[in-house]
């Protein structure tokens, strides 16, 4: 088929011909598709009024980074750190966990590149490990295993820079670096270099990366003290201690307690079986990412009952479907696109990750869901990392339907999750490609 002359004013005609399209292009026209498709009851449906919650510290504000999902997970994680400490707030340092990262991740880049050296240029592979080697983005197996090795440490101790604020340039520069150290790698291999070369070549690589990064970022602490009062107003100073020390003490996370749960369903991805993705990970020696997949029910009940329990739950989402920021509402009819375009968007939920129009794009934090009087939830709070300006004061309200239709994932306790689905972290994990959309990081700003 052609588009022929014929053809447009065949459409020309039928456009004109309804009255409701010409109120409509003006009006979209004038505000945009979004705003003149916005349902106007869409308060009414959110109160933001929850009959659970867990505490909360001040919202915080990830700027111009894509750290959503280390945010979301050092909220998660201070709400226990403010009961020990015995203060009304508390904030991580997101800096330090950005620093490790970029520099683990750089070092997983350049051993993987390393590892395929004897794959063609022009594979798949290849092109996938060069696409975007160092972003900002994650999965929280991956944050899990920085807090492992490196632990945190108060945000005073390690206060945000420019670039860890604003990381385009740096990730910009980093990411030609790393390409450039791939080419000299896999060439040094067609030449004939030894192992041993490579990695004293790999190692000076990831000198130079560490140098930048303590330049943009500043130096990490190996050990700090701290000084501070709870909201009784005492004075208390927490002495010469290391990062890994302050998380054990004042978080006491056990994170192999910790299990993500994953709502893929999709036809290639059966509910009760682990799954992995290759070659996505940071710390090379941590433990590999692993989802257990099941019904969004079994999402939803682990976090409910985790919020009753008054723990936060870190979550993944593609935040940027049906929702409306300033007012910081997710919802599945935030906009009426059925009576302004002529149709709605219809696809399922498996259809959208299997055509490529749907993944996780960001992570936040559940801390509330309000329940009808038979338990269902209705809406949930969600603790976002976007600054007090969106939402209300930087919180946004999720209804249940979107829930269903756009959350992928959930970091719980395992002992939210019952045993016929943690079996499957006893049989062999299922390998995912890496272009798989489970693969995709949280790295929305």
């Amino acid at each position: 088929m052609t588009i022929h002359t014929d053809l447009l004013t065949q459409y020309k005609t039928r456009f004109e011909g309804n009255r409701e399209n010409q109120v409509i292009k003006g009006a979209i026209a004038k505000v945009g598709i979004n705003t003149a498709s916005l349902d106007n009851d869409l308060l009414r449906r959110h109160f933001f009024s929850f009959s659970e919650e867990t505490k909360r510290g001040e919202i915080t504000n990830q700027q111009a980074s894509g750290r959503c999902w280390m945010f979301a997970a050092l909220n998660t994680a201070r709400v226990g750190t403010m009961e020990r400490l015995n203060v009304e707030t508390f904030e991580f340092s997101q800096n330090y966990t950005l620093f490790w990262d970029k520099l683990e991740k750089a070092n997983y880049f350049l051993d993987s590149i390393v590892d395929t050296v004897e794959e063609a240029q022009n594979s798949r592979i290849i092109a996938h490990l060069l696409m975007d080697p160092v972003q900002d983005g994650g999965q929280w197996d991956m944050f899990s295993g920085i807090l492992e090795k490196y632990g945190a440490v108060p945000k005073s101790v390690m206060p945000e820079t420019f670039h860890s604020s604003h990381t385009a340039v740096l990730n910009k520069i980093l990411t030609a670096k790393l390409r450039e150290f791939a080419s000299v790698l896999r060439e040094g291999h067609n030449e004939g270099k030894t192992a041993e070369e490579l990695a004293a070549k790999k190692e000076e690589m990831l000198y130079f990366i560490y140098s930048v990064l303590v330049k943009a970022l500043g130096e990490v602490p190996e050990e700090f003290t701290y000084d501070y009062r709870d909201k009784d107003k005492a004075f208390h100073r927490i002495a010469k201690i290391t990062p890994q020390e302050f998380f054990k003490q004042y978080v006491g996370w056990d994170l192999t307690s910790l299990v993500s749960l994953l709502n893929a369903p999709t036809s290639d991805k059966p509910y009760g079986k682990a799954y992995t993705v290759k070659y996505l990970g940071t710390v090379k020696e941590g433990q590999p990412i692993r989802y257990i997949n099941t019904p969004i029910e079994v999402l939803k009940q682990a976090a409910i009952d985790s919020i009753k329990a008054g723990e936060p739950v870190w979550f993944g989402c593609d935040v940027g479907q049906m929702s409306e920021r300033e007012s910081g509402i997710m919802d599945e009819n935030t906009y009426q696109y059925d009576l302004t375009l002529g149709e709605g968007l219809n696809m399922t939920k498996a259809q959208r990750l299997d055509y490529g129009e749907s993944l996780l794009t960001h992570a936040m934090v559940l801390v509330g869901v309000n329940l009808d009087d038979e338990g269902n939830p209705l809406t949930w709070k969600v603790e976002n990392s976007w600054g007090d300006k969106p939402g209300k004061k930087g919180v946004f309200s999720m209804s249940d339907n979107w829930f269903d239709e756009f959350t992928y994932q959930v970091a719980v306790d395992k002992k939210y999750v019952a045993d016929k689905w943690l079996k499957a972290l006893d049989e062999p994990v299922i390998e995912l490609e890496p272009w798989d959309p489970m693969g995709s990081l949280a790295m929305v700003r």
